[in-house]
């Protein structure tokens, strides 16, 4: 370790260091960054306390030579993402979406979800008027992002963010917190529609469990320190997806919408449902991860 800080001095040494050594050490990537030199930037501006969702600020610095402890702090980030084949986020107890910044641990998953996209431009071109919503529903917050993200969107509206896990609900709550929603972001625990009694909602979207057992035995080592509970839904991935079909009809006002990420299960979707009039939205991130459904079509 001595030889590693005595040779590696500025930021550019240890940023072409760890992207070589990340790439070496065949990490995946997927929660955040899809690239060993992003992911180590990443990393190395958390250690550095310089602001990692605007990695240009990096470049004036790149030259700069690093302090002993600050070559220590960077070195410890660097071989933890190694060897304990953790995901960023979890190592800097921080995720972004939307340009917002979240806590996360390992009692939630990392948020990646392609709603943001949506929420960010209000979900047009499905809803005409976002200030014309009153009550919208996060289902399976996990972190509580989306339903952030849907309080920003929609400003006059009420948000329920629902989840069966209390230990997700305590990381959403503490990101509610933070960014002061409290008395627009309301937290329901429960069994996915059984959290909800009588509510009825102009918009329900979920980011479900949707991984199929397959993929589940597939995970690299990385997926597998997030919950798996908030993962695996079954031999085809459908069975969160079929519970919530079943009851949202009946939490959702006339003309109310209903929208499930699906991931890259778009054909199993097609194949399962073949009497559903689903509507697939495509964002910027992705094509055919998100379907679609009126009240009326369920």
């Amino acid at each position: 370790m001595s030889e590693i800080l005595d040779d590696l001095h500025t930021i550019r040494d240890w940023l072409r260091w760890g992207t070589s050594r990340f790439n070496e050490a065949k990490l995946f990537f997927g929660h955040g960054c899809d690239n060993a030199h992003d992911e180590a930037a990443w990393l190395i501006l958390h250690a550095l306390h310089l602001p990692p969702d605007q990695p240009e600020q990096m470049q004036p610095y790149l030259d700069a030579r690093l302090t002993h402890h600050e070559r220590l702090a960077v070195l410890e980030l660097l071989q933890q993402r190694i060897a304990r084949r953790l995901p960023a986020a979890y190592l800097t107890r921080e995720a972004w979406q939307a340009g917002l910044k979240f806590y996360v641990d390992e009692r939630v998953l990392i948020p990646r979800s392609y709603f943001a996209d949506l929420l960010v431009d209000g979900f047009t071109p499905w809803v005409d008027d976002p200030w014309a919503i009153d009550s919208a529903l996060d289902l399976c917050t996990g972190s509580g992002c989306l339903a952030i993200l849907m309080a920003h969107a929609f400003p006059n509206a009420k948000i329920d963010a629902a989840d069966i896990s209390k230990d997700a609900l305590d990381v959403a709550k503490r990101n509610v917190t933070d960014y002061d929603l409290k008395d627009r972001v309301r937290l329901l625990q429960g069994d996915l529609l059984g959290a909800l009694g009588k509510r009825k909602y102009d918009l329900i979207i979920s980011n479900p469990p949707y991984v199929t057992a397959q993929a589940m035995c597939d995970l690299p080592p990385e997926y597998r320190h997030e919950p798996a509970g908030a993962l695996a839904a079954g031999d085809d991935g459908l069975d969160i997806v079929r519970r919530i079909l079943a009851g949202a009809k009946q939490h959702l006002k006339t003309g109310g919408l209903l929208a499930i990420e699906v991931g890259h299960n778009k054909d199993i979707v097609d194949a399962a449902f073949p009497e559903l009039p689903i509507t697939w939205i495509d964002t910027d991130s992705g094509e055919g991860k998100i379907f679609l459904l009126r009240k009326e079509d369920l």
